[in-house]
């Protein structure tokens, strides 16, 4: 069946209870944690769907923290808009505040060359020392 490009939604809204098949099932996820009375986050968003559009291969979701509180809360979100980035199921980027576009394209590209292998690696020798 021909799906409509106009009616191919180029973000994702994370719930709780699509959150862990969305990072699990997909190898890199953009997230932005944002709320409606966000002024910050108001300007982001176009920045951020553009990207989705730009990108159609990475999913890109966005998670209201107003009406998500327990997924904002288990991710220790405390200032919005924040951007997070799990590649293969690993957090590898996380920071709050507005990122211009041209950043925005500059991180996927660190994003999608990341050594994942050495994260992994990275991640077990910190877990050694702990």
């Amino acid at each position: 069946m021909f799906t409509d490009p106009e009616d191919v939604v180029a973000t994702v809204e994370l719930t709780k209870d699509n959150f862990e098949q969305i990072v699990t099932e997909n190898e890199l996820v953009l997230i932005d944690y944002w709320a409606s009375w966000c002024g910050p986050c108001k300007s982001f968003a176009p920045v951020f769907e553009a990207a989705s559009e730009k990108y159609p291969e990475i999913v890109f979701a966005k998670v209201n923290t107003e009406e998500q509180q327990e997924l904002a809360g288990h991710f220790q979100i405390r200032s919005i808009p924040t951007l997070m980035i799990f590649r293969e199921k690993i957090i590898i980027f996380s920071q709050p505040g507005m990122i211009p576009s041209q950043a925005l394209d500059e991180l996927i590209d660190k994003a999608r060359e990341l050594d994942m292998e050495q994260v992994r690696k990275d991640i077990e020798a910190q877990h050694a020392k702990a």
